[in-house]
């Protein structure tokens, strides 16, 4: 596995946007995400030579991540990328780790499943098994997965 992108939850994601651009030199990389199944909105940022960034916004007050939002947000979870999700996630749970959200469609990953765990120390996870990501330039996916960031084996 290897670490895909971390989750920063934020109270409003334009301005998330402007704050990593102007703090980081970061930049928006895919289309603003709504994703109706976690009630939030999703966007990617990235920056070469560095892992991606995905900016959570709670898309209202019935969001499972909208007390946190007003509380300022923060890190959300790190998202690993393997070659093969189910067979990730049977093993992880022999070694004790916790399956939060089953396999189920990613908006932000064209369709592709995705899972959150938490493991030991409230490590919160997101697991994938695709380069893919909802209105992110196929090449420039690719590019960041040539710069150091390939599919996992």
């Amino acid at each position: 596995m290897v670490i895909d992108h971390i989750g920063i939850l934020v109270p409003c994601l334009e301005r998330g946007i402007e704050q990593w651009e102007m703090l980081f030199g970061y930049r928006q990389s895919s289309d603003i995400i709504q994703n109706t199944r976690q009630r939030v909105r999703v966007v990617f940022l990235s920056k070469p030579n560095s892992l991606s960034v995905k900016l959570i916004e709670p898309s209202g007050p019935d969001s499972p991540v909208h007390r946190a939002a007003l509380k300022g947000g923060g890190l959300h979870h790190l998202c690993f990328r393997c070659s093969a999700l189910y067979e990730e996630i049977r093993g992880l749970k022999k070694q004790g780790v916790r399956l939060l959200v089953p396999p189920e469609p990613g908006e932000a990953f064209r369709g592709h499943p995705i899972a959150f765990m938490l493991a030991r120390n409230n490590l919160h996870f997101e697991l994938i098994d695709t380069l893919e990501k909802q209105g992110w330039d196929a090449e420039e996916s690719a590019g960041y997965a040539h710069a150091g960031f390939k599919e996992a084996r």
